[in-house]
């Protein structure tokens, strides 16, 4: 590639914005979204997602738009867009075909489309490329080329992010996949690394996570062992961890877009190839259920119905996402339990919570006090930041501290105070 090639970025969520702004440093790059409140809130230099600062927005020469004749002129194209699970943790490939659409309204011969959206192995050459050559009227692998680059941004990462990470890169041809190794190379000093084929590309990408899933899995059925021995898995993976080659994950809720995702996606391709996942789907069954058992747990603490402070609704410490938050999960428990519960999380959208949950997120701690239970769900700074004092300030005497993550365990609480931790 030279640096006057064109590239259209299709998504500018965690993972587009990023890569767009990296590439738009060394080429000509134009992002494009269907979201119009998306693309003027970028246009203003503010990125609500916190994986770029308003500096860095400012000094990019890259392009926006929410029209497909601005990215007329690619001739990289790469997708970016979502890739959820339906009400019965199904694969929805919507945004994917809706994004194939769009491209292929504008492809032109000589063009390649590289997929990094998470997908299950063989989605680009069996599902995008024949929705491209049907939309274009091209033909895939003659006119047309496809790649997959599978992205690896973790929302809120500061040490991981896409000027650092290895990209893993593979294409139709080998000569795609070395015009899209020289592109991605440009951008990380991470390296690249080629994958055999599309496939195998895919392939490892869904399983990266769904690893994560399982090491998790096993930890919240250690840590539901421990609370029947009246044990926290916290103190015991504590224990555990000094010895050399123990892995150290620890246990909570599973949620947002990645981990609680694309386990689903692999179990899916396997049962459509006649193998039973039992492993990755106990695993998932495992963790979607902690919610529920976390709001049991803390419930069995207390002598009946009571007010219940919960700090923290996103998925992920110090991040806005409250896409698949299983927060929701403890706090729909608790309710279910009798409890009246309310929410803080400094981070999260109010709007977007009355939205998604029909939660009003309370504006401030300032006033809060008297809570029956306080419970303790992301580890955001302003919540690791909390003395013991200000918990004893939200807590009623004989109340409950309820530490999730085990953020508070070096504190020492009053002793009319009561501890729990998962």
């Amino acid at each position: 590639m030279t640096g006057g090639d064109a590239i259209a970025v299709i998504g500018l969520g965690y993972v587009g914005l990023p890569l767009a702004v990296a590439l738009s440093r060394h080429y000509s790059v134009t992002g494009f979204d269907v979201d119009l409140g998306r693309i003027a809130e970028l246009r203003d230099g503010h990125d609500r997602t916190g994986e770029l600062t308003d500096d860095v927005l400012a000094e990019s020469r890259l392009e926006l738009t929410t029209e497909t004749a601005g990215i007329a002129a690619a001739g990289i194209y790469i997708v970016t867009v979502p890739t959820p699970v339906d009400a019965d943790n199904r694969p929805d490939l919507a945004l994917v075909e809706s994004a194939c659409r769009t491209i292929g309204g504008r492809l032109r011969p000589g063009n390649i489309v590289v997929f990094e959206s998470t997908v299950y192995p063989g989605v680009t050459e069996e599902v995008c490329g024949p929705l491209l050559a049907e939309t274009s009227g091209l033909v895939c692998g003659e006119d047309f080329f496809l790649g997959y680059s599978p992205e690896r941004i973790n929302p809120g990462d500061r040490e991981h992010t896409i000027d650092r990470i290895t990209k893993v890169v593979a294409g139709q041809t080998e000569a795609v996949a070395q015009r899209l190794a020289a592109m991605y190379g440009r951008i990380t000093e991470g390296g690249v690394f080629l994958a055999r084929d599309i496939k195998t590309a895919e392939a490892a990408k869904v399983i990266e996570n769904a690893q994560r899933d399982i090491n998790i899995a096993f930890v919240n059925e250690v840590a539901a062992i421990c609370q029947r021995l009246s044990l926290s898995a916290h103190d015991v993976l504590e224990a555990a961890r000094t010895k050399w080659n123990f892995l150290p994950f620890t246990p909570g809720l599973v949620g947002g877009h990645c981990i609680g995702v694309d386990p689903f996606y692999l179990a899916h391709r396997a049962i459509e190839m006649g193998h039973d996942p039992q492993i990755i789907l106990a695993g998932r069954r495992l963790n979607d259920a902690m919610g529920d058992f976390i709001a049991e747990r803390i419930a069995e603490q207390m002598a009946g119905p009571g007010r219940i402070l919960v700090l923290g609704l996103t998925f992920k410490e110090n991040v806005p996402d409250l896409r698949n938050t299983k927060v929701i999960d403890v706090v729909r428990g608790l309710e279910a339990r009798g409890h009246r519960v309310t929410v803080h999380d400094p981070v999260a959208d109010p709007a977007e919570a009355a939205t998604l949950f029909d939660v009003e997120l309370a504006s401030t701690l300032t006033a809060a006090e008297g809570y029956d239970a306080l419970v303790g769900a992301v580890c955001h700074d302003a919540y690791l930041a909390l003395g013991a004092d200000d918990l004893a300030g939200l807590v009623a005497a004989g109340g409950l501290v309820a530490d999730i993550k085990g953020m508070w365990r070096g504190l020492a609480l009053p002793e009319d105070r009561r501890r729990w931790q998962l």
